[in-house]
């Protein structure tokens, strides 16, 4: 690649370099035609050659340059994977596989890691080495939780829940799935759990698979929103005292977008669309088509859920048939742009 790349660029100078050598060739021929025959059509005529060939010239320099910056724009962003790495399965002390675990998320330091197992959110830590027995948080157990994230810094964790809105009976669920959040007092000690309000939960919507970055901004997926047909992705900015309206995410055409990740500095997302996990890139306020991710991950088993480290160097994401989460290296951040 980074050959073809370079050869590609040779390829730009030597065309500038024998265009300009071309136009010079023909000038000195006119000059020379001007000299002997002093007319003043033959300077009309070679004035107008030259602005023609001013202009074919800064076209080519164009076409090629348009080109190249594609070309290197696709190095960027392709192979985040490694090709000779491997899935492996996210393991802790006492769990057994298969299980139901999906949706990791891991404080700043990586040394807890909070999960959805059974529609409950459960936390395992790193102890001498080992990662231990999940067990559920304070917060959950009664009602269906499940999709937790937490914020960059470890203050905040989203998570999806059917658990009943303040003034409805709270002895059955609320029909819908919706998010909600809670925020870290101290050590493993959280606030109650609070409701999104509109505009990021609405009322007879189902929300799932959020992410948030590090000014705020949450991302989610959600079936049939604002008239928007099928499962769409969705960001939405913390303003200061609200969120926004949330935007839809056109990432992979008209196909559904499931669980978006959003990269801590909003640089990338990553999500699941059509079984696959794709990556898109931000383009100022913008977003790329999303780009497939390698054979490696995406291998023909449906997969959902990704997640990356703190760090950035690991992905984590369910596949249906897998015995657990899977992790795989990377290193997205050569596609940042």
């Amino acid at each position: 690649m980074k050959s073809e790349s370079r050869n590609k660029e040779r390829q730009l100078y030597s065309d500038g370099f024998e265009t300009h050598r071309y136009e010079k060739a023909i000038l000195n021929h006119f000059d020379a035609s001007t000299q002997k025959t002093n007319k003043p059509m033959n300077n009309i005529i070679m004035q107008f050659l030259y602005t023609v060939l001013k202009e074919v010239t800064l076209g080519v320099i164009i076409t090629w340059c348009t080109i190249f910056s594609s070309f290197g724009q696709n190095v960027n962003q392709e192979n985040i994977i490694d090709s000779n790495a491997k899935p492996v399965v996210f393991i802790q002390e006492g769990v057994a596989v298969p299980n139901d675990e999906s949706a990791p998320t891991f404080t700043p330091d990586g040394r807890a890691v909070y999960l959805a197992d059974n529609n409950k959110i459960c936390v395992s830590k790193m102890v001498n080495g080992k990662w231990t027995k999940p067990t559920v948080v304070s917060f959950s157990g009664q009602w269906k939780d499940w999709d937790p994230t937490l914020s960059p810094d470890g203050k905040r964790l989203i998570f999806v829940s059917d658990r009943p809105l303040e003034g409805m009976s709270q002895d059955k669920p609320q029909k819908n799935n919706q998010l909600w959040y809670t925020d870290r007092l101290s050590g493993d000690s959280w606030s109650a759990p609070r409701h999104f309000d509109a505009p990021v939960n609405l009322d007879g919507f189902n929300d799932y698979g959020p992410s948030i970055s590090s000014s705020g901004t949450v991302c989610f997926c959600s079936r049939g929103r604002d008239g928007h047909k099928g499962m769409g992705g969705y960001y939405t900015k913390w303003l200061g005292d609200h969120y926004d309206k949330p935007k839809l995410l056109a990432l992979n055409g008209d196909n559904d977008i499931f669980d978006p990740f959003i990269a801590p500095d909003e640089s990338y997302i990553i999500f699941a669309s059509k079984g696959s996990l794709f990556i898109s890139y931000r383009n100022g306020d913008e977003w790329s088509q999303g780009q497939k991710l390698s054979a490696q991950v995406n291998n023909g088993n449906t997969n959902g859920g990704p997640y990356v480290s703190p760090d950035g160097k690991m992905l984590y994401y369910a596949q249906d048939h897998a015995p657990g989460i899977l992790m795989i290296p990377i290193h997205a951040h050569k596609g940042i742009r």
